[in-house]
């Protein structure tokens, strides 16, 4: 296939409409004084916390100054590109976006810090209590949290938040958003899109923890990390692993951050039996609750020698579905509790027992409803870039095989040439798998995507291995195969599915399909995107269950896992096994 070909049968049919309002059953039922109130870090919870979602007071500003007036009111966490958040306003790289909302209280308990916690906001901000700032964090995707005890008092305290978003005009990490979006890249979204909430802790008090299981060895591993000054006297340490509500394992340190627990008559996590134990530790004043999974991931030879991925040392073929995680009211912020949960059952229901979290991070719930309900998750980093050439990163080397092994040390022929964003990447890589090391369900990194501002892949996945050991890496998905990493990952589109013969990584196709069918009263607008077009249902199941018959068939022959694209299609890409509303099933519904 030539590359005019190519780039002709994926602009598959563009009108140029207008786009549609389309809605999810989710965002039919929100009630704007309960939006997303569940506590939103099930892997270190406490009891005492206030969600603070809801109606702030917001202003676009040509200047960082604090706005004398505000223009009016936004739905937080829904970005104001949102339909949910009550604004539809694109915020411009050279704008300020000011929020403003009080927050009461009644008391300041003596010996008790008070922490504020913002789940993700897009891209940089400057955050100030009572007038005064009291931090700054960059990363649009990462969450975050300040100690705001000085700045408080009793009675109504106020709340600022000052955003920029330069979105794909600068190197900052966006995932998949544009300014001016189409195809294969979404409408882009600014500030607030996930949990903003506070909780009061102890003086001294845990501040993240690693729980690493040792499946060979049935024992966990858990560390300790606490706002505590070096030299300070260690508190005591107490932990306790429960099992269906029944304590197994329990033990007490006089002092230290690190224990080691059995876990007797191991119980095995998986996707056919997530099984999780709960854990409780408390830490001098301090006491959290989080849970974990005892599995291991590995790359080892089946019995004719090919090398495939294990779960629990057993060769387990990771049939997955990309997934982006848009809402056509929300964008990246979902819905609801309901919502996120339903996407992740549909997957299951459909066959999928992987999901590749493509170019996001997800809010911490959406996680803990993998482990619990049992679904291995492949984790992009995010990536970011000058802009990118897609002829050269992506459509080029779709038909062009040698070009699938350019040297990622040529910065600008990936967008990498500023130093600045290349350690920006290597920073807030190094947050997401910190943020994300407790989640049971992640079992592979994927570091970059097609090329999209890749560079120093073998330098990058020696740092992403000190960090964390105990998960696959992906280190270049698709093309530009620096030979690091654990996997052989291409991409295939366009030709014939295949098995790479005498591998000595795992093979993987990590992605393939694309199938596009539009379902006209569900479709964003009537511009398509897709990488086949098909006009009929039935037309479109058969390529499907063709597809899957050719993949079960490679599995045979040594193929580690696939991934389909698409779950679900978003705005002009109708390539998704659902509707970009969720309401119908292009598998399972009548049409």
């Amino acid at each position: 296939m030539k590359i005019k070909e190519m780039v002709e049968a994926l602009q598959l049919n563009r009108k140029n409409t207008g786009i549609k309002q389309l809605q999810t059953v989710w965002g039919e039922l929100l009630e704007e004084d309960k939006v997303l109130q569940e506590y939103p870090r099930p892997q270190l919870v406490r009891d005492n916390y206030t969600i603070l979602n809801g109606k702030y007071r917001y202003a676009f500003t040509k200047s960082s100054r604090m706005p004398e007036q505000y223009d009016g009111e936004i739905l937080v966490p829904f970005s104001p590109e949102t339909q949910l958040s009550g604004v539809g306003r694109q915020l411009q790289p050279r704008e300020f976006l000011w929020y403003e909302r009080s927050f009461p209280l009644e008391e300041l308990p003596r010996d008790k810090r008070l922490v504020l916690h913002f789940g993700a906001c897009d891209e940089r901000c400057r955050v100030y209590i009572n007038g005064a700032q009291v931090g700054f964090h960059s990363g649009g995707y990462q969450a975050f949290s300040f100690d705001i005890t000085a700045y408080v008092n009793i009675g109504e305290n106020k709340l600022q938040v000052c955003v920029r978003d330069q979105s794909d005009t600068s190197y900052h990490g966006r995932g998949k958003q544009m300014l001016k979006n189409g195809g294969m890249f979404y409408t882009a979204q600014s500030g607030i899109w996930q949990t903003v909430w506070y909780e009061w802790v102890p003086e001294i008090y845990v501040q993240r923890l690693h729980i690493t299981p040792h499946y060979d060895e049935d024992n966990v591993e858990i560390e300790l990390f606490t706002n505590e000054k070096e030299g300070e006297t260690l508190l005591p340490c107490k932990a306790v692993i429960y099992a269906d509500e029944l304590p197994v394992s329990e033990l007490s340190v006089n002092g230290g951050h690190k224990l080691i627990l059995p876990v007797p008559n191991k119980r095995s996590w998986s996707p056919v039996s997530p099984f999780l134990y709960r854990i409780v530790i408390t830490y001098g004043e301090d006491r959290i609750q989080s849970y974990f999974g005892m599995r291991h991931f590995s790359v080892e030879k089946d019995r004719n020698g090919v090398p495939r991925l294990c779960l629990n040392h057993v060769p387990y073929f990771q049939n997955g579905i990309l997934d982006q995680g848009y809402w056509p009211e929300s964008l990246l912020t979902p819905v609801s509790e309901e919502a996120m949960i339903q996407d992740i059952r549909t997957a299951k229901r459909l066959g999928f027992n992987m999901i590749r979290k493509h170019c996001k991070i997800e809010p911490m719930r959406w996680y803990y409803h993998c482990d619990r309900l049992g679904m291995l998750v492949w984790q992009d980093m995010i990536n970011g870039g000058d802009s990118y050439n897609l002829v050269k990163t992506t459509y080029i080397p779709t038909v062009v095989k040698r070009m699938q092994k350019l040297k990622d040390s040529h910065y600008a022929f990936n967008a990498r040439s500023n130093p600045k964003g290349r350690r920006e990447w290597k920073k807030e890589c190094l947050e997401t798998i910190e943020q994300l090391y407790n989640c049971t369900c992640i079992c592979t990194w994927v570091l970059f995507n097609e090329g999209w501002g890749q560079f120093d892949a073998q330098e990058n996945t020696q740092m992403v291995l000190e960090k964390d050991n105990t998960r696959i890496i992906d280190s270049h998905s698709g093309w530009f195969d620096q030979n690091a990493g654990d996997l052989r990952s291409v991409h295939v589109y366009f030709f014939e599915l295949f098995m790479e013969k005498k591998c000595k990584k795992p093979f993987v196709i990590s992605e393939y399909g694309g199938l596009a069918y539009g379902v006209k009263e569900h479709s964003y607008s009537e511009d398509i995107y897709g990488y086949a077009n098909y006009e009929s249902i039935k037309d479109f199941r058969k390529a499907y269950q063709q597809m899957r018959q050719k993949i079960q068939k490679l599995q045979r022959e040594g193929l580690s896992a696939a991934v389909y694209t698409q779950l679900t299609d978003i705005e002009e890409e109708v390539n998704g096994l659902l509707t970009y509303d969720r309401r119908i099933s292009k598998l399972e519904a009548t049409l």
